[in-house]
């Protein structure tokens, strides 16, 4: 067993209510109340997310402070510099702002930094460099900028005013600006990305507009940025909940269709349906986009956003295809490395922390070595690399530790740093990763018990076989699309066995195809990158996550297997479905 089966406590009582009142099976009733929405109007809002239920962008903190900065610098025909960062949620917050803006009437430049010289976020290298290329009195910093508190007050020496527009952990004290647009300030929003933030201030300033009847916010149609906020929000991993779930089940459908040059290059190249979705979003189109940010600077992926020429798009679109295939070179290069060491000498009842690191390190690709390393061995996780000057990382937690905080409680071992609970990044002095390593680990063992060092397999139901049927699969369509803190729903069979013994496939035989059940229900279940060695052994209980195959024009029901363990006995508590 590679995980702690975490089955949800059936609530029929409530489930047939809430199912009763949507029309909808006791099963995705209970999935709805799994997911916090036990009451029908929030769980119907849920089930259909709409444009029109989006809140007031003003209710965000600090949100009319910055619509009128703005306001007052297209009045007075001042430059805007917008400072993004260099991936996917950096790099469509930039580009939508930079499209909305240009056509309101504002002055607009931008600048990203430049990973490996400049480094993350409002570094002193990079807003240096960013002012001697556009001089100018007020900087637009966008999903980065909430801890930047010297950086800040130096530039409020030179007269430069900032607006910083973020979703990261807010520095105490927080940073002099002119208005922290944040949602970490407030109660609400706090689900939204900085492309949803991006989405939210222009919405602000729109509203404001045409209040005063400026021509341009009347003939502006703010839904055509909603393909960019739909990328920006799935590749940064935020809860598909709230206005991001309305912002990308509406985005999703504008990307699908979308004519941006850019994306239309860059879903061919990728071989993307034609249906676009969020798995084709996270796996296909953002790691070609952050490919560029990751391995030299992201101006080659916003131009791509922002260009209107479909040949300069297949020419973007073909580099940032070629870096994402070296950066996948390196990131698996380095990602062995670490793998066979940690093998070799980790001990599983002391190290509560990773930090690993190593001088010639790319650290474009730490952020995701971090994700490896922490799948195989479910510790949080901290790779650095170097700059030539410092050491430089990325680190991904776990449920229970807070790394943002984590390294807030280390601020006298590192040079910067910033993130949130989740994931984080730092600099450092290659003399102090022990100490560290050591502290992390300290905090960690007092913070987190064993049983928290083992991945939890959160289960939605336990079902019966003769009620796994292609209708009910359908209907659970309907919490599409899926992501985090919407994960895809996973459920529970009981008893099974081979009907035939399973089959390998793949190029290198790396995945299995196996028929599962009892009696007359038997269903074609795969196991994508399992070894023959985890295979299970009969009779067993599954846990999975029903799909349709399509294949020959024929529908049926799939089980995509997550885990399986020897047969427990039956439980009663069966949902009526």
């Amino acid at each position: 067993m590679k995980f702690n089966w975490s089955v949800a406590m059936p609530q029929p009582e409530l489930g047939q209510n809430l199912a009763n009142t949507l029309k909808v099976s006791p099963l995705l009733a209970q999935c709805l109340i799994n997911r916090g929405l036990t009451e029908a109007e929030n769980a119907s809002r849920f089930l259909q997310p709409r444009l029109k239920n989006l809140a007031d962008p003003f209710l965000i903190p600090n949100m009319a402070a910055a619509v009128d900065r703005l306001l007052c610098a297209r009045q007075g025909n001042e430059l805007v510099v917008i400072f993004g960062d260099y991936d996917v949620d950096g790099v469509t917050s930039t580009a939508l702002l930079t499209e909305t803006l240009s056509s309101l009437g504002w002055r607009v430049e931008q600048y990203l930094p430049h990973r490996l010289e400049e480094g993350y976020g409002l570094s002193r290298e990079g807003v240096e460099r960013c002012l001697q290329k556009y001089p100018t009195q007020l900087l637009l910093a966008v999903d980065c900028g909430s801890t930047a508190v010297e950086v800040i007050a130096g530039l409020r020496e030179k007269s430069v005013e900032v607006i910083v527009l973020d979703h990261h952990q807010v520095s105490d004290p927080a940073p002099a600006t002119v208005a922290l647009v944040n949602p970490q300030l407030g109660a609400a929003f706090r689900e939204l990305c900085s492309v949803g933030l991006a989405f939210k201030l222009v919405h602000a300033l729109l509203k404001r507009m045409r209040q005063q009847g400026i021509a341009e916010a009347e003939a502006m149609d703010l839904r055509v940025q909603l393909d960019l906020v739909a990328l920006g929000t799935i590749a940064d991993l935020v809860p598909l909940m709230g206005e991001n779930r309305i912002l990308v089940t509406a985005g999703l459908d504008w990307l699908s269709a979308t004519k941006r040059p850019g994306l239309v290059a860059l879903k061919s190249i990728a071989s993307t349906p034609e249906v676009v979705g969020s798995y084709e979003v996270g796996f296909q189109l953002a790691p070609r986009l952050n490919a560029a940010g990751r391995m030299e600077d992201a101006q080659d992926a916003l131009r791509l956003l922002l260009t209107r020429d479909a040949n300069e798009a297949a020419q973007l679109a073909r580099g940032l295809d070629e870096r994402n295939r070296t950066r996948q070179d390196i990131e698996r290069n380095i990602c062995d490395e670490i793998t066979a060491s940690l093998r070799a000498r980790f001990d599983a009842s002391k190290e509560f922390v990773i930090v690993e690191g190593k001088e010639d390190w790319h650290i474009g690709v730490v952020g995701i070595v971090a994700s490896r390393v922490l799948q195989e061995f479910y510790r949080p996780t901290i790779i650095l690399g170097s700059d030539g000057v410092c050491w430089r990382g990325s680190g991904r937690s776990i449920e229970g530790f807070d790394l943002a905080a984590a390294l807030r409680s280390c601020a006298d071992l590192v040079l910067r740093h910033g993130g949130h609970a989740m994931a984080a990044g730092l600099s450092i002095d290659a003399s102090n990763v022990c100490l560290l390593r050591q502290r992390l680990n300290e905090m960690a063992r007092a913070s987190l018990t064993k049983d928290q060092l083992r991945p939890c397999l959160k289960v939605d139901a336990e079902v019966a076989l003769p009620d796994l049927t292609l209708g009910l699969v359908e209907e659970l369509g309907h919490l599409e699309p899926m992501g985090q803190a919407n994960p895809t729903v996973r459920l529970v069979l009981r008893g099974l066995r081979h009907a035939r013994p399973p089959q390998r496939m793949g190029k290198e035989n790396q995945h299995a195809k196996l028929r599962v059940g009892t009696g007359r229900h038997i269903f074609e279940a795969v196991w994508w990158n399992c070894r023959d060695a985890e295979l299970p052994a009969e009779p067993f209980d599954l846990v999975f996550t029903p799909d349709i195959n399509e294949y020959n024009g024929r529908r049926s029901v799939q089980l995509k297997v997550l885990d399986w363990r020897p047969a427990a006995l039956p439980t009663p508590a069966l949902l009526p479905l």
